[in-house]
């Protein structure tokens, strides 16, 4: 199914629906910003490393691992096992895009992957358009990066308590990406139900909660992605 929209239009579109994911970046690397200034980062160092890296998780990962001083090599193999699981979205992402899609979109396209992104890059029907992706790539990552240097300037204004509860915005955000699609199709909230089910089995289970969050991500993703495909395969219709 072709997309007839022009790509000024899918740009458009994808700054309206990236405006909620916005704010929740902003206010998740608002705490981000305030543990990066409290390791020693200043606000220039804290904006690159939000701009080139765009992972809560990665980026936490990071700021521990310079604060306890380690070395280069743990810190780019710790960040690449949290981060690797957006191999598998990158992989995902390019079975939507169409057969003739320029390998320079294909490549910027790899810098749009995050959690929230891929989501609504998605949910796209037919084809992904890669202005789209952009669109909501470019607010997003705005307000990512924005929270991030005012976390680090004005940090230590808020009282630790707001700080912290400013974190909480991010599962408001996955909520607000997997509910719609949940209520349109029962078999995607079965999924979503199992996803979150075996989730909590290996945070709880004493030796599955001692596998890393990066691994565990790819771990559920390939093996709920794998059986429902098994289950209820996609038709694409050419």
């Amino acid at each position: 199914m072709e997309n007839k929209k022009s790509s000024l239009s899918w740009f458009l579109l994808g700054l309206k629906n990236g405006i909620p994911i916005c704010l929740g970046y902003f206010a998740v690397s608002f705490a981000l910003g305030i543990a990066a200034r409290n390791t020693g980062l200043n606000a220039m160092q804290s904006f690159l490393m939000s701009a080139t890296m765009v992972a809560s998780a990665g980026e936490f990962a990071a700021i521990s691992l310079i604060g306890s001083s380690a070395g280069i090599l743990e810190m780019i193999g710790t960040t690449f096992i949290v981060n690797m699981r957006y191999m598998l979205m990158s992989m995902s992402m390019s079975q939507k895009l169409s057969e003739d899609t320029k390998p320079a979109h294909r490549f910027f396209l790899s810098y749009c992957v995050t959690d929230e992104i891929f989501g609504l890059s998605s949910a796209v029907t037919g084809n992904l358009c890669p202005f789209y992706t952009y669109g909501i790539t470019l607010i997003s990552v705005s307000g990512w990066c924005m929270g991030t240097v005012l976390g680090v300037m004005l940090g230590n204004i808020l009282p630790p308590v707001i700080s912290g509860a400013m974190g909480v915005a991010m599962y408001g955000m996955f909520l607000a990406i997997i509910i719609p699609p949940s209520r349109k199709n029962h078999f995607i909230l079965a999924l979503v139900v199992l996803s979150m089910a075996a989730s909590a089995l290996f945070a709880c289970v004493p030796i599955l909660s001692k596998i890393s969050s990066g691994f565990r991500v790819i771990i559920l993703t390939v093996l709920i992605a794998g059986i429902a495909s098994i289950i209820k395969p996609v038709r694409v219709e050419e």
